[in-house]
């Protein structure tokens, strides 16, 4: 019995990638490390496409094909009619997120990539003050707060004394933004 191209085409196209998109925090954290990877270089591709890069050189920075992309990310994505892809301005993909909040380190599912974006801005400055006692960087976050995909609110830690406490207790390391603080 012979099959047609269009089936075969059609059954690869189903295994380039073994995991269904995330919707929860919950289905986020369930998924196994190496899907939890995969699906943060989606994120990770599609904020380089954002910045000016195209989607295969994006892709191929972390070690995914343009094609899982395209199938997990579609959503962030628009097809130009030249048939290159963009990225949207915003995007509404669940992201695994650790954010420095007034209740610690906290790991955070969020669905809007501008909440992502000003985590990692946070970030940035904590560790700016950490390396040079400069806390102007910090006062744009001052009473600023996050939402994860339940719409919860995190205040974002500001203190500075705080900050240098956990900072000497060798918790706010530059791996530690990311979600499982290992990647």
């Amino acid at each position: 019995m012979k099959r047609s191209k269009r089936s075969t085409k059609k059954r690869r196209k189903n295994k380039s990638h073994r995991f269904k998109k995330p919707s929860t925090a919950r289905q986020y954290f369930l998924l196994s490390p190496r899907n939890q990877e995969t699906w943060d270089s989606i994120g990770h591709v599609i904020s380089k496409v954002r910045e000016g890069l195209t989607l295969p050189k994006a892709a191929k920075e972390f070690g995914i094909s343009p094609e899982i992309v395209i199938a997990l990310g579609r959503s962030a994505l628009r097809k130009q009619t030249n048939g290159r892809y963009v990225a949207k301005k915003t995007d509404e993909l669940l992201r695994g997120i650790s954010a420095l909040t007034t209740q610690g380190r906290t790991e955070i599912a969020t669905r809007d990539s501008r909440q992502a974006s000003l985590v990692g801005s946070h970030w940035a400055a904590v560790q700016k003050f950490l390396q040079s006692g400069d806390d102007s960087a910090l006062l744009r976050f001052n009473k600023k707060k996050i939402v994860d995909a339940r719409r919860k609110r995190f205040v974002l830690l500001t203190d500075p004394k705080e900050l240098e406490r956990l900072g000497s207790a060798g918790v706010l390391r530059f791996e530690s933004m990311y979600a499982g603080g290992t990647r």
